[in-house]
């Protein structure tokens, strides 16, 4: 997690295999959103779902915390004009998950230090979490006159339940990693110094995994969420005969069953 100057790419990129490194790169301003630091992370999202050897990004960022927020200077701007800046009209993917065609790759996301504000937002819309020891969280905006617009509304009631997700939205308080992981907001607290480790390994677990099975498991998660129970079940079975008898890596799966031996699965 090494810090740059402040006019560095807001977001670094990488592989590792099949994973997709991604780096929120403002240290200097303590990863605070701008328009190009959202840009960045849209770009490395479409990346991640556009490249067929990629099968996992993995989040994470330099300097000593995930990120303090907003640049509010810029995006006051453009509310007072109107202006969403999320929604990208060039079919890009909102890292947010909120607009746009959906994300079907799995995100794993490592924080630290400050998580606040629209950084909870997009742990929340990540897949797997893994916080450092030191993490804050706060959804700060009920105590700048305004409230978060950008998931935590929908997805923390979801995800931790009402009386839970009331108490931290409506206050604006921080709580630590701890709580996080009480919660069920995070999977797993670890020390500062095994984050990218513990991270990188659960992303690495995931890329082993057959792709196409990992998009569908990811697909009728959203799918229940989104649509609900009936909808979800009723793709369950046509999906898993599609996976089984029209996939190479249904086939491959199945022949590393008979044959007790480890899967090699392509994403074919």
């Amino acid at each position: 997690m090494k810090s740059s100057p402040d006019d560095q790419p807001r977001v670094l990129t990488g592989r590792d295999g099949h994973i997709l490194t991604i780096c929120l790169n403002r240290p200097a301003k303590r990863n605070a959103w701008d328009y190009e630091l959202l840009c960045g992370l849209a770009d490395a999202y479409t990346l991640l779902d556009d490249d067929a050897d990629l099968r996992v990004g993995l989040v994470y960022a330099a300097g000593q915390d995930f990120t303090a927020g907003v640049d509010l200077d810029y995006f006051a701007g453009q509310w007072s004009l109107g202006r969403n800046p999320f929604a990208f009209e060039d079919g890009r993917i909102d890292p947010l998950g909120l607009i746009g065609r959906p994300r079907r790759k799995p995100v794993v996301i490592a924080v630290q230090g400050r998580c606040w504000t629209v950084g909870l937002e997009l742990l929340l819309a990540a897949d797997v979490r893994v916080a450092a020891a030191n993490t804050d969280f706060a959804q700060l905006e009920v105590l700048r006159g305004i409230y978060p617009g950008a998931g935590a509304t929908i997805r923390l009631v979801q995800e931790i339940g009402w009386g839970n997700a009331m108490r931290w939205l409506l206050t604006g308080d921080s709580f630590d990693a701890g709580e996080a992981l009480r919660l069920g907001l995070v999977q797993s607290v670890v020390d500062l110094d095994e984050l990218i480790p513990v991270a990188t390994g659960i992303a690495a677990r995931i890329a082993e995994a057959a792709p196409l099975g990992v998009q569908a498991i990811r697909e009728s998660a959203r799918l229940s969420v989104e649509a609900g129970f009936e909808a979800a079940a009723g793709r369950l079975f046509p999906e898993l005969v599609r996976l089984f008898t029209t996939t190479a890596d249904g086939a491959e799966g199945y022949a590393s069953f008979r044959e007790r031996r480890r899967a090699t699965f392509t994403g074919q």
